[in-house]
């Protein structure tokens, strides 16, 4: 008989077993979802996620072997981030002191040890939906999809960008539930006093925050990157000539990097001492490490080195990313490596790094550009060549 547990409802067990299948690379067995939901999602009663189990199948999930389940095909319809059991992942490339990975980056994390990460530096997919099969298809054949495709200005093609403001209701609790299983899987292999620099923008900042913060993180506070991008500034639709004084939204100037941090052992001098982390490297002894950082957007120098969606320039990778080691040593992790600037960025300063991408396009792609991005020489005023 079970041990007496407390009563859920139907729908939280529903979608914390579904997230979590969702977010896997193969097939789980029952003890697995069991372990995965209560790491990620909290307490809950087993017997009710067994009885969910069985009770959909084969309409929700597929029996696999050895009482192994996976998600069926209708039940991956609409979720925001199909699952790659079938995936066939690459071997790791070393890159210097890089390691680029081509894996599901919830697996790995999972697989690494405790305290063994000094400090994350990610951009990540923002939406999560925009970073499917699907929409990426979309994206690279040029058809836009959830993907915004700016016209060409002055005969120059415009970068694309993601419509944060289509997500729905679903897709953005989907996005907090992401960041909160991201999270609580990752805190335990960060060493103490390790930060966690996470790429956001104004829009969704709050629910990846909230999302960190439960996870057990410390907020630490923002950086902001200056930069003017494409979004917002926009008249209302089809009343361009009826409103001609009038903007929808702002348009953005800045895009905001929340600082999460795992909390310390002891004080910071302590903390310091035995793990090399808690703080932010100086630029110089005589000035703090400041958290607005001018960046002007990714120069198409750099575009046509790694001809990424969402790159973001060396010029404010590489100071972020020898902030982060506050005594210029320690392994930094990018979990969504993209095109790998930020082991890119890592690469020119000599750091340490690891980068996780599941990807196969993004994966080759990387493993080409880390080592241009790494060379790529910036002047005083952020110039490259």
């Amino acid at each position: 008989m079970d041990e007496p547990q407390t009563r859920c409802a139907p729908g939280r067990v529903r979608d914390a077993i579904l997230q979590v299948m969702s977010w896997a690379s193969r097939p789980l067995s029952v003890k697995e979802i069991q372990e995965r939901v209560r790491q990620t999602m909290g307490e809950m009663p087993t017997s009710s996620i067994r009885s969910y189990l069985r009770l959909n199948t084969p309409a929700l999930f597929v029996r696999e072997t050895r009482g192994c389940y996976t998600l069926a095909e209708r039940a991956t319809e609409g979720m925001q981030r199909p699952s790659p059991a079938a995936q066939q992942w690459r071997e790791p490339v070393c890159i210097g002191k890089a390691t680029l990975y081509h894996a599901d980056c919830f697996d790995w994390i999972r697989r690494q040890e405790d305290n063994t990460i000094h400090a994350v530096v990610t951009d990540p997919p923002y939406g999560l939906h925009e970073y499917t099969p699907q929409q990426q298809a979309k994206l690279r054949s040029g058809k836009g999809g959830v993907w915004r495709i700016p016209p060409s200005f002055d005969g120059h093609r415009r970068s694309p960008l993601p419509r944060f403001t289509t997500l729905t209701q679903e897709q953005l609790a989907a996005l907090r539930t992401f960041f909160g299983i991201w999270a609580r899987l990752l805190l335990p292999k960060l060493v103490p006093g390790a930060h966690v620099v996470v790429a956001s923008n104004p829009l969704l900042s709050y629910l990846v925050s909230g999302a960190m913060a439960d996870a057990g993180l410390e907020r630490r506070g923002e950086v902001i990157r200056l930069t003017m991008t494409l979004r917002g500034g926009d008249r209302p639709k089809s009343a361009h000539d009826e409103f001609p004084e009038v903007s929808v939204m702002p348009r953005s100037m800045w895009e905001p990097w929340l600082i999460y941090r795992k909390p310390l052992e002891g004080r910071v001098q302590d903390n310091l001492r035995k793990w090399g982390t808690g703080g932010f490297r100086r630029p110089s002894r005589g000035r703090p490490f400041g958290d607005v950082i001018p960046s002007g957007p990714t120069r198409k120098k750099e575009r046509d080195l790694a001809p990424h969606p969402s790159l973001k320039p060396q010029a404010f990778l590489r100071p972020l990313v020898r902030a982060v080691l506050p005594l210029g040593r320690g392994l930094i992790l990018d979990p969504f490596a993209g095109a790998g600037s930020t082991l890119a960025a890592a690469e020119a300063g000599g750091y340490e790094s690891i980068g996780v991408e599941v990807d196969e396009h993004y994966f080759d792609l990387a493993r080409e550009a880390i080592p241009k991005l790494a060379h790529y020489h910036l002047d005083r005023d952020g110039q490259g060549r």
